[in-house]
């Protein structure tokens, strides 16, 4: 079982956006009013095609939809940034999207007029989003006669942190993931997992919501550390009295058979990398040091030495001293 579990969110986020209902109703609640007035919803197709490079699959997740946009056929770009802190540069990320998606519509159409793309980023992180929504907010010089030679264009951002609990708007399906990827990072994740699912009770009882509650518990056992098969039982049989508790035990050995247990590894290990990342460079800024420290941090795969080093940067008080102790 490959599936990418080194990068859970991107599944579950592939899952859910990838479905037209979903896709619909997260659209018709995030898009600007005047915007979506121009939008043919009815119209939405969802593209196969993916535009991320392989090194940034770790971070980045994406989904392109077709649709009519005033009259005329459009695209809208959703970039999910999965990193626990905002990308300074994701306009730059944006654009060259943009000109690959371009040029795969002038490939398939081959004729002019480009169309429209709308460019959306959902972002989860840790740290409230920063930086403007504009290209031109990266480039310095305000001097009028150079504006016309200065590329522009501007992002949606739907940044999570930003919205309480309760202001979170769709259909019962997107609450739900977007709520798991507004609190996962949570130190009290564990308190907040029985409310958020028992937004699932209608879900539970078609068919298809069992498909997903497998994808969520998928999810929530891949990137929550502290949580178990047997756990995670008794948060299901609190949260939805009418599924079947003993369902959890069935899908986890399923799942050992699959290889699924070495997925939950190896996806503590990427988000313990990615707690590490994000520590040192709050504490010690972006360094030729810190990166140096990263490629050591890299290498290393016991989860437990990751730990202790996740502890250890609170405790120092150097960076160099922090490298011995890596080094050792």
């Amino acid at each position: 079982m490959n599936d990418k579990l080194v990068n859970p969110h991107d599944k579950l986020f592939r899952k859910t956006w990838s479905n037209i209902d979903v896709a619909k109703d997260y659209l018709n609640n995030y898009l600007p009013g005047p915007l979506l007035k121009r939008i043919d919803l009815d119209s939405l197709e969802i593209s196969k095609d993916s535009f991320i490079e392989k090194e940034l699959e770790d971070y980045y997740s994406d989904i392109l939809y077709k649709v009519g946009i005033a009259g005329s056929d459009g695209y809208v770009y959703l970039l999910f940034e999965h990193k626990s802190y905002p990308d300074r540069l994701i306009h730059l990320q944006l654009l060259g999207y943009m000109l690959k998606i371009w040029q795969l519509h002038l490939n398939q159409v081959k004729k002019l007029p480009l169309p429209v793309i709308i460019p959306m980023v959902f972002y989860h992180g840790r740290k409230k989003w920063s930086g403007g929504l504009r290209l031109s907010a990266l480039f310095s010089n305000s001097d009028p006669e150079l504006q016309a030679y200065i590329p522009d264009f501007e992002f949606i951002l739907h940044d999570l942190t930003q919205y309480p609990d309760d202001q979170i708007k769709g259909n019962v399906l997107f609450r739900t993931v977007a709520l798991l990827f507004k609190h996962i990072f949570d130190p009290d994740i564990m308190d907040k997992l029985p409310g958020i699912l028992s937004l699932l009770k209608e879900l539970s009882r078609k068919e298809t919501g069992i498909e997903y509650i497998e994808s969520l518990l998928r999810y929530l056992l891949s990137t929550v550390e502290e949580i178990s098969a047997e756990g995670m039982k008794t948060i299901l049989e609190h949260s939805l009295p009418n599924i079947n508790g003993d369902l959890v035990m069935t899908l986890a050995e399923k799942w050992k058979k699959e290889g699924f247990e070495k997925g939950i590894q190896q996806g503590v290990h990427q988000g313990l990398l990615e707690g590490i990342e994000l520590a040192i460079i709050l504490k010690f800024g972006t360094t030729a040091e810190s990166k140096k420290l990263l490629k050591i941090m890299k290498k290393i795969q016991n989860v437990d030495r990751l730990k202790q080093i996740k502890s250890a940067i609170l405790e120092v008080k150097t960076i160099t001293e922090l490298i011995e102790r890596c080094s050792k």
